[in-house]
C-alpha cells in the first residue's frame, strides 16, 4: 500500500456559512458575540470536512507519497478541482516537475483521480523521505453557494449547539448529535489524511 500524507497549503477564502446566517440560526441579534461566533464557524467547518474527508470551499493541499503509484491515486479531500503540479525529488535529489501531458486527471469521480499516460516512463526517485509531491485544489468551488446544503445544516447545528453549551464536557448526545451524524454519514466518501 501506498504510504500517503496530505497538508493543507492554503485555507479556504471564505466560510460556507456566514455570520449572519449563524446568528440567524441561532437566534442570536447583538453584535456582542460576533467574534465568538465566528470562530464557532471556522472549527465547525474545519470539523465537518474532517468528519466527511471532504473540502468544502476551494482550497490547496500537497500530497505527500513515498512511491510512484502505478494504478489512478484516488487524491483525498475531495471533490478534486484540479492538479497543480505533480514534482518529485529524483535520484540526485533534484526537485523536478512531471510535464502535465504525463498524466490526466479524472475530476468527475469521488474521489477524483490521477493516472499515467501509458507511454510515461516513471522517473527514478531519489531516497528523499516522501520524494513524490502531489499540489491540488479540492472543493466545490470558491463560493459559498456551491457548498451541498447538508454540510452548512451540519456547520449551523454545530455553531448553534457549541454556542448555547459552551462549557459542555462529554459526549454530545440527542437530537443535534443524531442530526449531525445522519448529514454528515450522507456527505461521507471515505477517511483520508
Amino acid at each position: 500500500m501506498l504510504d500517503q500524507a496530505a497538508r493543507l497549503l492554503t485555507a479556504p477564502a471564505l466560510e460556507p456559512v456566514t455570520l449572519s446566517e449563524a446568528k440567524r440560526h441561532a437566534n442570536v441579534v447583538a453584535s456582542d458575540d460576533d467574534t465568538l461566533i465566528t470562530a464557532l464557524i471556522v472549527a465547525a467547518r474545519e470539523l465537518v470536512e474532517q468528519d466527511t474527508s471532504r473540502a468544502l470551499i476551494n482550497q490547496t493541499w500537497e500530497l505527500e507519497l513515498d512511491d510512484w503509484w502505478t494504478d489512478g491515486l484516488e487524491v483525498p479531500r475531495p471533490p478534486l478541482v484540479s492538479v497543480t503540479h505533480v514534482k518529485y525529488y529524483d535520484a540526485d535529489g533534484v526537485l523536478q516537475t512531471v510535464t502535465s501531458t504525463n498524466y490526466h486527471v479524472d475530476t468527475r469521480r469521488q474521489p477524483g483521480v490521477i493516472w499515467w499516460d501509458d507511454d510515461y516512463t516513471l522517473p527514478t526517485l531519489g531516497d528523499d523521505a516522501n520524494p513524490v509531491l502531489v499540489t491540488y485544489v479540492a472543493g466545490y468551488g470558491a463560493a459559498a453557494s456551491a457548498v451541498p446544503q447538508r454540510a452548512k445544516q451540519a456547520i449551523l447545528l454545530l455553531v448553534g449547539h457549541w454556542y448555547r453549551q459552551r462549557e459542555a464536557v462529554g459526549r454530545a448526545e440527542g437530537e443535534v448529535a443524531l442530526a449531525y451524524r445522519r448529514l454528515i454519514r450522507s456527505l461521507c466518501v471515505g477517511v483520508y489524511p
